[in-house]
């Protein structure tokens, strides 16, 4: 990937906009944003600007809406078209907030950024086959990681929503679950509210782990219901990233820190420096995430006990 150049230097006028103010620089693209990256350029605007990212809101209800432009050193959403600059060499410095932007072709731009994608990268994880003593072992492993580490209880400590909605996808408790779960959309303040980074983490666990399990074919059910319901009015309950990052969870998509915390559940990766590395994201939405991804995975291993157990006794 080519790195942006500190002195901008301006280019020629295209159509159906101003010109950029920088040379163009290459990214590494989520596949979640190929559906708005490759067709014809769209309009969309900057909703906010910091050192290490830039977040592009398009025009419209297709998601994703949002699509965030990150440095390489930046945590990488299941969303973001990752550049080669780091936050040191502060690429964003030209980037207003409101200003107009510009998404499609293969590129995303505004005035002082203009970044075509190079290359693509995919935001699902590749987990493998679990058995249900293997996903022990890997739950077992994070959750010693999480209080090695000090994990409290995130931004919904205390809240007893998150509580009843861990209990009732353990139960396979459908109704329960989808009740809790609409509750908390948008519940909690930021970008990403507390609830949906719990919403998030809980849903791509029970889809990858539920996926990679040999009997987790009911927590793939639960999270088919339960993506439909949070994601069916997403865009009007919270704000447009968490939005766009509860229907990356629904397809399966995780950011790198999620990712690694769910290879090391499958026993691919140690547990305590990915669990530090999540920990660290954001003020409490590393927390938020842990706490869905760890509620997600506990409820897969106890609905394939029920599973295997209602199988016996039939037979």
């Amino acid at each position: 990937m080519t790195a942006l150049v500190r002195d901008p230097i301006p280019l020629p006028s295209r159509p159906g906009g101003p010109p950029p103010a920088a040379l163009p620089a290459g990214g590494a693209a989520s596949l979640a944003l190929r559906p708005v990256l490759d067709p014809a350029r769209r309009p969309a605007r900057v909703i906010a600007v910091f050192p290490t990212a830039v977040y592009l809101e398009l025009r419209g209800d297709r998601e994703p809406r949002v699509v965030a432009v990150v440095t390489s050193d930046a945590v990488r959403l299941p969303n973001a078209v990752v550049i080669a600059a780091a936050r040191r060499d502060r690429p964003f410095r030209r980037v207003r907030e409101g200003a107009e932007a510009w998404v499609g072709d293969g590129r995303a731009e505004a005035e002082g950024l203009h970044v075509k994608v190079r290359r693509w990268w995919d935001p699902v994880p590749a987990l493998g086959s679990l058995s249900r003593a293997a996903l022990a072992r890997g739950v077992r492993s994070v959750e010693n990681s999480l209080a090695a580490a000090g994990m409290t209880g995130g931004g919904l400590a205390g809240h007893p929503d998150p509580l009843q909605l861990a209990d009732r996808c353990a139960a396979g408790d459908l109704a329960g679950a989808v009740e809790a779960a609409e509750r908390i959309v948008g519940l909690g303040p930021g970008l990403t509210p507390s609830g949906d980074d719990i919403l998030s983490g809980l849903l791509v666990s029970l889809r990858l782990v539920g996926g990679a399990l040999r009997e987790g074919g009911t927590a793939g059910w639960l999270a088919d219901w339960l993506g439909a319901a949070v994601t069916a009015d997403a865009g009007t309950r919270t704000t447009a990233l968490a939005a766009t990052l509860l229907h990356c969870a629904n397809e399966g998509g995780a950011g790198a820190e999620v990712a690694a915390v769910l290879r090391c559940v499958a026993g691919h990766e140690s547990s305590a420096p990915a669990v530090r590395r999540l920990l660290a994201v954001g003020h409490t939405s590393g927390a938020d995430l842990a706490w869905g991804v760890l509620a997600g995975c506990r409820a897969t291993l106890a609905l394939a006990g029920r599973a295997t157990g209602e199988s016996r006794a039939a037979s």
